[in-house]
């Protein structure tokens, strides 16, 4: 009987004796090429003495580490450099001069350009001597809650204020009385408000179809809600030998990525768009790399109202297991509602697609919860576990926290919960047609005015406007000077609609067009008229190239925020004689 399993071995020996035979002569070609270097560093060594040596090799591995710090850090080379050098132009006697003298009168600009520091006469800066009665502070409050010209009860205000509703107000306002002095921190001592959290976290995992693993947290809006899931996703990257985690981000979404990466020193590597507004999914599969801690969609974004491709990207999360997070925290509690309203979305975006890991979506805007709430979603614990911090050595004990924050304001979360139960789901889908009516209709009506277009197709609640025939920011002064307050967006120059319940109401949407249209109207009389007001400084920072003197000219704006010095002047936009 034959020998099989000698049989077997022979091709398999044969095939191994021809591949040694091949590599012989790239063995050999390898050693004199080997032969030639080594006698090369030999030669430019020949008479060098061993501290001399030693000390080349200690000074060229010096050289050699701080080189590769120098090159690979969170922000890239040419952010950096171009960054100095307009650091050394700002230093040069004659130009630097002139550029301070810009940045004066950019500064003058915008803070004669804020609203909220007109019209004050006197700032209480001291403790009162004698505490006030309640009837006066309340008076008093009265007095505050007054000032300003815009009142967003009339559906004038982009997003803001997302219900308004005095039914819901009040109901709010005895919750909050209930729980004003609790604090989840004390689990012990106010169990309830533990429930409730609990049960917000949960209602929002069913409403965004988690699975039973899936899994939460409470914070006090997006950007905490995006500042954990990225911290998470940080020390899972550290946790997995990434030593320095990059997440990739569409240049559309929300600013609390950048703030993020600032925070936690990740490197924010930014996606470019397509001519429809969403990411270039082929854009994030070129810039995936053995650091990529995390993806990003939104759903929608911001400045457009558009929704990624979050199926595409999560395909990449899949094939590249990599966590992928979808920042829902503009329309979350729209888009979960929007198939049950009669308008379904072209595409899921939530747990229910293979890939995505977490979410992000505010309670407090189309949940209509009270400013303070938001949730960030997991579809595992094991996800949320790098979100918390626990310092087990504390003298004060083991000290545990699910998010930023220590203590909460329980009264928050509270009204969260009262928010959500006293809705209900029938309440979130007549809200959300109602809305999503109102965005369809204006989309339609405005699609049709003469020099101005749409940006992309959105599919839920925002609206971007922009124009090639005139400077859209004219379009934003004039719609000012009529009451309306719209967001005000940079590349490209744009405006956008954040469309609530009060622009659902009676006329507002009939008279947003109109006003528009006449807007266009007297705008198209003089094309040239030069854009002055909050217009002006969006269209000059847009063409800064030193993107630092931008941020120097918004710190004026966070310093006004605290400011309780008497404005000594007035300036106002073209088209507002009295707005703004």
């Amino acid at each position: 009987m034959p020998n099989l399993y000698a049989f077997e071995l022979f091709p398999i020996s044969f095939l191994f004796s021809f591949a040694q035979d091949a590599i012989i002569p790239y063995k050999e070609i390898l050693q004199m090429y080997w032969e030639k270097a080594t006698s090369f560093v030999n030669a430019q060594c020949d008479g060098l003495e061993p501290w001399q040596l030693v000390g080349l090799t200690f000074s060229s591995t010096l050289v050699s580490v701080w080189l590769h710090g120098f090159l690979f850090q969170s922000e890239s080379l040419t952010s950096r450099t171009k960054k100095q050098f307009f650091k050394l132009l700002r230093k040069m006697p004659f130009i630097g001069a002139i550029i301070q003298k810009k940045i004066d009168e950019a500064l003058n600009d915008v803070t004669s350009s804020l609203s909220f520091l007109k019209d004050e006469k006197d700032y209480i800066k001291a403790l009162p001597e004698q505490g006030m009665s309640q009837p006066e502070v309340l008076e008093k409050m009265k007095e505050y809650s007054s000032k300003g010209d815009v009142r967003w009860q009339d559906g004038k205000v982009s997003g803001t204020v997302y219900s308004g509703e005095e039914k819901l107000t009040r109901l709010l306002v005895k919750v909050y009385e209930e729980f004003a002095w609790s604090n989840p921190l004390h689990p012990d001592i106010f169990p309830g408000l533990r429930k409730m959290e609990a049960e917000v976290v949960r209602i929002a995992c069913t409403l965004f179809s988690g699975g039973p693993n899936s899994c939460g947290a409470m914070t006090s809006g997006g950007t905490e809600s995006i500042l954990m899931a990225c911290k998470a996703y940080r020390d899972l990257a550290y946790e997995r030998g990434i030593k320095q985690p990059e997440m990739l981000v569409p240049v559309s979404a929300h600013a609390a990525f950048d703030k993020a990466a600032h925070y936690f020193g990740l490197k924010l590597i930014h996606i470019p768009l397509t001519k429809a507004m969403e990411v270039d999914v082929q854009a994030m599969r070129r810039a995936i790399s053995k650091n990529t801690a995390m993806l990003v969609c939104s759903a929608p974004q911001f400045p457009h109202g558009i929704m990624d491709p979050i199926e595409e990207v999560a395909e990449l999360a899949v094939k590249y297991k990599i966590p992928f997070h979808v920042d829902a925290c503009l329309g979350g509690f729209l888009i979960a509602f929007m198939d049950k309203a009669g308008f379904p979305l072209k595409h899921p975006f939530d747990f229910r697609v293979k890939g995505v890991t977490s979410i992000s979506a505010d309670t407090h805007k189309y949940g209509y919860a009270p400013k303070g709430s938001s949730v960030v979603l997991y579809s595992d614990k094991k996800y949320r576990s790098y979100q918390f911090f626990i310092a087990p050595d504390w003298q004060g004990g083991i000290y545990a926290s699910p998010s930023v924050a220590g203590s909460r304001p329980g009264g928050i979360i509270a009204a969260c919960w009262a928010t959500l139960m006293h809705i209900g789901e029938s309440g979130y889908v007549e809200a959300t047609k109602r809305i999503i009516k109102t965005a369809r209709f204006l989309e339609s009506e405005l699609r049709k005015i003469d020099s101005i277009f749409i940006l992309g197709k959105p599919e839920v609640s925002v609206l971007s406007i922009g124009s090639d025939t005139f400077d859209i920011y004219r379009l934003s002064n004039l719609l000012a000077a009529k009451g309306w307050n719209l967001n005000v967006l940079q590349f490209p120059s744009s405006i956008h609609l954040c469309i609530t319940q009060l622009h659902t109401k009676s006329g507002v949407a009939e008279q947003f067009l109109k006003d528009v249209k006449d807007s266009i109207e007297e705008i198209m009389k003089d094309l040239d008229a030069k854009t002055t007001g909050m217009g002006a400084i969006y269209g000059m920072a847009q063409s800064v190239p030193d993107r630092s003197l931008v941020a120097e000219i918004s710190q004026a704006y966070l310093d006004g925020l605290y400011s309780t010095d008497v404005p000594c002047s007035e300036k106002h936009m073209n088209g507002s004689p009295s707005h703004h």
